[in-house]
């Protein structure tokens, strides 16, 4: 009798659903998952936007369509969800969950704090709300060296800098993503200009502003906030029945935690302030030490981020990009759903 491995599951935020994820859904999850598309697409069709299956059915992909706010949410979270059912439960034990900025919302429904098709509600409902704030966007910006080190002094000038630029008249400018190697400044565009001026040189990449995107996790996110407290009730909320780490590195106990309070954070704290996401993968390492993490789709381009999250901690020796690597040849600490010969390690 096989002992199955414990794992830790990343839910990815935006940006993850991309060309090459296009049909990917209907491909993966169609057959067996019928009846769960079908209900997320008669959720977009009461709504009056088009169906999961029209839009992860398309001819070609649309930077213009498909990163939309409103399109890009439901779609990832289709996939995130369909992946997470696809785990073989014989093989792993899943002991909590968490993700990345949006990807909370694809985490409640994960950790039965939501069902899953409440959680699709949920998600649609944000990538619309996500819409609503002042002008403003994200930009990102690389922290470490090519071999996922801390270049030395950096994080704390961008820091500085992105304090500064915060109090001038007319700025506004905050940390939104914490993502290890990777940090995500959002603001006004006026704040946001000041960043590209004045950035220090960067490692690996030049700053770059994330298409599509608005002020997340700021205070410019306020209209967002409010519209989610109207729309979406209190009776969408249980208590998880997995354990649930959140932008914050706070945990919500498994059957302990308050519904109401889950919401508030859900729709508080958790969209007009920072995401650490880097302290939540590194939290619930430390707690519940799994033997993997497994990354579902779409795409695998939070794994980086999570990579260097491990190494922030020197977690089980993983200190840098070349052991992370060597760990990988060798027993996969990191799970991707995306990439074919992991899933299949995952899905049996």
């Amino acid at each position: 009798m096989s002992v199955r491995k414990t794992a830790l599951v990343v839910a990815p935020g935006r940006g993850t659903y991309g060309k090459g994820e296009l049909g990917s859904i209907a491909r993966l999850h169609g057959a067996r998952f019928a009846d769960l598309i079908a209900n997320f697409d008669a959720q977009r069709t009461e709504r009056g936007q088009p169906t999961v299956t029209e839009l992860d059915g398309a001819d070609r992909f649309s930077v213009a369509t498909h990163m939309r706010g409103d399109v890009a949410a439901p779609l990832i979270y289709a996939a995130t969800a369909l992946d997470y059912l696809s785990i073989d439960r014989e093989k792993y034990d899943v002991v909590a969950a968490l993700g990345n900025s949006m990807g909370w919302y694809s985490a409640l429904a994960l950790g039965g704090a939501v069902s899953v098709e409440d959680g699709f509600r949920i998600s649609n409902a944000m990538g619309l709300n996500s819409q609503t704030h002042g002008p403003g966007g994200q930009i990102l910006l690389q922290v470490v060296d090519e071999d996922w080190r801390p270049v030395a002094g950096l994080r704390e000038r961008l820091f500085d800098l992105v304090a500064d630029i915060g109090t001038r008249h007319g700025h506004a400018l905050a940390l939104s993503i914490d993502l290890a190697g990777m940090l995500v400044f959002a603001g006004n565009e006026e704040g946001l200009a000041a960043l590209l001026a004045e950035a220090p040189p960067t490692p690996g990449r030049d700053p770059l502003r994330l298409a599509g995107h608005g002020p997340f996790h700021t205070p410019l996110m306020f209209g967002s906030s409010d519209k989610a407290k109207a729309e979406l009730p209190h009776a969408l909320f249980h208590r998880p029945a997995l354990p649930l780490v959140d932008g914050r590195g706070h945990i919500w106990r498994r059957h302990a935690s308050d519904p109401a309070a889950v919401r508030d954070y859900t729709f508080g704290y958790q969209i007009l302030a920072p995401y650490d996401f880097a302290l939540s993968v590194q939290v619930a390492v430390r707690e519940y030490a799994p033997d993997v993490l497994i990354l579902p789709g779409p795409g695998d381009t939070l794994g980086g981020a999570i990579a260097q999250s491990l190494i922030g901690i020197n977690w089980q020796g993983i200190g840098s990009k070349a052991d992370f690597m060597a760990r990988q040849a060798a027993d996969p600490i990191l799970l991707s759903m995306g990439r074919a010969e992991q899933r299949a390690l995952v899905t049996g």
